[in-house]
């Protein structure tokens, strides 16, 4: 019963967060470059991506895509 509750309250959190204009998998994984590329360099992408930076909140997969990208950014072997 603990984990209906807890999953109900990540499902109501999920659809607060909704936005009427949303992008899906395929057009962030087309900007996901771009976005972890100024992340890195400090640039605030929340104002300039928003639809992103909702997404990679939302989605494991992308967010785990973000993650490996800024980790390879990140690298000193660069």
């Amino acid at each position: 019963m603990k984990n209906t509750g807890r999953m109900l309250k990540k499902l109501l959190g999920m659809v607060e967060k909704t936005n009427v204009q949303e992008l899906d998998c395929d057009e962030v994984f087309e900007l996901l470059d771009i976005y972890a590329e100024a992340v890195v360099r400090g640039e605030d992408m929340s104002e300039m991506l928003p639809e992103v930076k909702q997404h990679i909140e939302m989605c494991r997969d992308c967010f785990e895509e973000y993650e490996a990208l800024v980790r390879i950014l990140e690298s000193p072997d660069l």
